[in-house]
């Protein structure tokens, strides 16, 4: 389920496809740990940033953008400012878009 938010300079789509989940896990573990850790506030600062990178290139960023808008937004920044963003795209990934309607 993809999600559009603000990140940094503009609206950016994020979305985890099941290929970028599986890097994610490569990098920082099961994603039910992950996103146990970042809802219960007990993350690294690994699991925010690659989230939010992942999900960029999900939503249609190259890589390299994306690496660039968590250089220039995410490092160096208070960590709760991405904190909520990976929080909202880890919760979107596990439970859908609760708006959006059941296709039958």
């Amino acid at each position: 389920m993809a999600l559009t938010a603000f990140f940094g300079d503009q609206e950016y789509t994020f979305k985890l496809t099941p290929a970028l989940i599986r890097e994610l896990e490569a990098k920082c573990g099961p994603i039910g740990a992950i996103t146990s850790r970042v809802f219960s506030r007990n993350f690294a600062q690994v699991d925010i940033n690659e989230t939010i990178r992942l999900a960029l290139i999900g939503g249609g960023a190259a890589p390299k953008r994306a690496a660039e808008l968590i250089a220039a937004y995410a490092e160096g920044r208070p960590l709760i400012e991405t904190y909520e963003l990976a929080a909202k795209i880890l919760e979107r990934t596990l439970f859908g878009d609760p708006h959006e309607k059941e296709v039958k």
